[in-house]
């Protein structure tokens, strides 16, 4: 393996492999902001904005203009002012791309902090390139378990340069038997779970969906792990039928949520509640199922109700999504919230940092931060593990809109009772 050197403090870095991809820049690379006399300090980002996942990223282009336009007079670091520049790169929702356009924002950019969201397989590859190369990185749009351990984390130790924050799989199956427990079903559930990251962590038998289930008198149908992007679900919907399953859960991508639910249409299978992670987050996505997205429901990670501000902009939530819905002329969308709180947290940490020519420095700034964002407090030292902090989530509901198809409805919020609720979760007619 070769060694690259910095000069002055910088860290050596350690590449990834030998002949790995170099990966072009998004078009939504930023323009340098110059500074006489100051080196510049760099921002990578790293986010599935095409493929089967780009829903995660749908937001990345008005929120990259949106900080170019806060950092357009750079950032105060240890008394002095810096120009910000921010280097963007796209996933493709492959994991294997993901891990090569880090190595390259660190290898080539030698950017000073790191920041990545959307999905296991985004995330993690991102994160173990930091870990290995000493990068500081934030993470976040992945539950903690599947970020935590399908890292092969271990919770006495935890990871030196890495930290995450986001909610995890006690919350999401606590929102989602809080919703069901509120309707009158058999209570009998199919589980719609992938052979992936979030599919594997969601069914597992220790940490995700089965033994909670069975412990609130729920009783689960799991037909087993499928690969993403699957076109026939007769199997699935077969099991679920033999099962009288009432209620349908998972966490899927959009393409095979939209298969499942047309092809159980079509076979007759009428569920009473579908509450479905991953792929029910978006409108657009929810839009493209057409009379089958009303009455829908997933996990709510953020929303225009969520009673919090930004600190950078001073933006209410409310105001935020108002805002991307003028600028892009689209329905707000949950990953907005968080890719936002993301460089609200690497503008913190590298203002605050004692050195910004130390990794050191800068992942102990990190590892100290206590700040109040779009998405609620962000501080490390008290989650489940040392390098995760949680946020707030609560359920919601599709319902017809008035100025959008749909509206995404605050039915649950018994983890967070901050987030007003819309109204009570009504069954699929």
């Amino acid at each position: 393996m070769d060694a690259h050197q910095f000069s002055g403090k910088r860290r050596t870095l350690v590449k990834l492999a030998a002949g790995s991809a170099v990966a072009a820049a998004t078009p939504l690379l930023s323009p340098w902001v110059r500074a006489a006399g100051s080196r510049t300090l760099k921002i990578g980002y790293v986010s599935p904005q095409t493929g089967p996942l780009a829903a995660f990223g749908e937001a990345d282009r008005y929120m990259i203009q949106q900080m170019q336009a806060a950092l357009k007079n750079g950032t105060t670091a240890g008394g002095k002012n810096y120009p910000v520049s921010i280097l963007v790169k796209d996933s493709q929702s492959n994991p294997n791309r993901a891990g090569e356009v880090a190595s390259d924002l660190i290898l080539k950019d030698k950017v000073d902090i790191m920041l990545v969201s959307g999905t296991p397989e985004t995330a993690n590859p991102v994160c173990d390139a930091c870990e290995l190369n000493e990068t500081p990185c934030v993470s976040t749009v992945v539950p903690w378990q599947p970020w935590f351990f399908g890292r092969k984390g271990d919770p006495k130790k935890g990871f030196d340069f890495t930290y995450h924050f986001f909610w995890g799989l006690e919350d999401v199956v606590s929102v989602y038997t809080a919703m069901w427990q509120s309707v009158q079903t058999n209570k009998a559930v199919g589980g719609l779970f992938p052979n992936d990251g979030d599919g594997n962590a969601w069914g597992d038998a220790k940490v995700g969906f089965p033994p909670v289930l069975t412990q609130k008198g729920f009783t689960l149908k799991d037909p087993g792990r499928f690969q993403s992007m699957t076109q026939d679900f007769s199997a699935q919907i077969t099991a679920f039928r033999q099962a009288n399953a009432q209620i349908i859960t998972g966490v899927v991508i959009p393409p095979d949520a939209k298969n499942f639910l047309v092809q159980a249409r079509q076979q007759g299978f009428r569920p009473k509640v579908i509450s479905i992670g991953k792929a029910l987050l978006f409108p657009s996505a929810i839009e493209a199922l057409g009379d089958l997205g009303n009455g829908l429901s997933t996990e709510v990670w953020w929303s225009p109700s969520h009673p919090f501000k930004s600190s950078v902009t001073g933006q209410s939530a409310q105001q935020l999504a108002a805002d991307y819905e003028k600028a892009t002329g689209k329905q707000w969308t949950q990953p907005l919230g968080f890719a936002h709180a993301l460089f609200e947290v690497a503008i913190d940490v590298l203002k605050r940092a004692r050195d910004i020519d130390s990794n050191t420095a800068i992942r102990d700034a990190l590892a100290a931060t206590k700040l109040n964002t779009i998405v609620g407090n962000v501080a490390w030292g008290s989650g489940p593990v040392r390098n995760v902090a949680k946020t707030p989530l609560v359920g919601g509901q599709w319902v017809k809109g008035q100025k959008h198809k749909f509206d995404l409805a605050i039915v649950s919020n018994q983890l967070a009772p901050s987030v007003p609720l819309s109204g009570p979760l009504k069954l699929i007619g």
